[in-house]
């Protein structure tokens, strides 16, 4: 292949490289493009993700207080009802001691039942009249016990209407505070839901840029190594012309010797001076002809 061969081959070659690299910097570019992309997207889902976490766990913190608080009203309305069949009962009581309460009122009785006592402790009696009166006691107390055991339910079931007053405000209370946090924890989970899907968007996309990324890389290897394979063509060539052109020159370089050298000895046929690189010149030509004898 001639010098000039070779000068075009090489020349084609840097067209293609040209065109080759102009392609390879536009994929380095669509690669550098889709990375930061992907970690941008990566950023936002790991923020995403990290706001998620608190979120988390105050809602669970709240369902924890929801399932506590339901506890307590349950317990209050299940002591309430035990509350309530024990005043239904004591009512009951109370209407079968009515039905065994005599005519007079209670305030009567307990009148005539002073009356009496006043006369035993302030007036001489005889034995007779003594027990008389204390068989007028006896009697009174017996009328007045149902109204007295009446009294006593009646205590009891104020006593708990007061503690079912108590219970049901506490449980008014916790259901109240049920319903704000669960509420809370309602809203909490909307908002954590509505981030997980927004990541869940976000790392889709990330991946699918991703995807685009290794197809990006993948386009670039066969450029990579299509720019190797001419570049070491393009070598090979440029070692070819140099080798050439250094064999040419030596060979220019040769016969000029040999013209100089020819001249050299003409002039010293002739008797003329020699110059001294002339002088050299035949110097070495005779040093060469002497190693060829040897």
């Amino acid at each position: 292949m001639t010098t000039q061969r070779k000068t075009d081959e090489i020349a084609a070659i840097d067209k293609q490289l040209v065109t080759l690299r102009d392609q390879l910097g536009k994929a380095d570019i669509e690669v550098k493009s889709n990375i930061e992309k992907r970690d941008k997207l990566n950023e936002q889902f790991k923020k995403l993700r990290n706001e998620i976490t608190p979120l988390k766990t105050e809602r669970d913190s709240l369902n924890e207080k929801v399932k506590t608080l339901k506890q307590q009203r349950d317990s209050a309305r299940e002591i309430n009802g035990k509350i309530i069949e024990e005043i239904k009962a004591y009512s009951q009581k109370i209407k079968e001691l009515k039905e065994k309460t005599p005519r007079k009122s209670q305030v009567y009785l307990e009148k005539e039942l002073q009356d009496i006592e006043w006369k035993i402790q302030t007036t001489p009696l005889d034995l007779k009249e003594e027990k008389r009166f204390v068989e007028e006691v006896k009697q009174l107390e017996t009328q007045l016990s149902a109204y007295r055991k009446i009294e006593r339910q009646n205590k009891k079931i104020a006593e708990l209407r007061k503690q079912l007053k108590t219970l049901e405000a506490n449980a008014d209370a916790a259901h109240q505070e049920l319903v704000t946090a669960a509420q809370k924890s309602q809203e909490l989970h909307a908002k954590m839901m509505a981030k997980i899907e927004q990541s869940k968007s976000i790392k889709t996309e990330a991946d699918n840029i991703h995807a685009m990324f290794i197809q990006a890389k993948e386009k670039t290897k066969p450029l990579c190594e299509e720019i190797k394979k001419l570049s070491t063509q393009k070598r090979a060539f440029q070692e070819a012309r140099r080798k050439e052109d250094e064999s040419k020159k030596k060979v220019a370089e040769q016969a000029l010797k040999e013209n100089l050298g020819s001249q050299a000895r003409n002039k010293l046929a002739r008797g003329e001076k020699l110059n001294w690189h002339e002088f050299q010149l035949l110097a070495e030509e005779d040093e060469q002809d002497s190693e060829t004898q040897d």
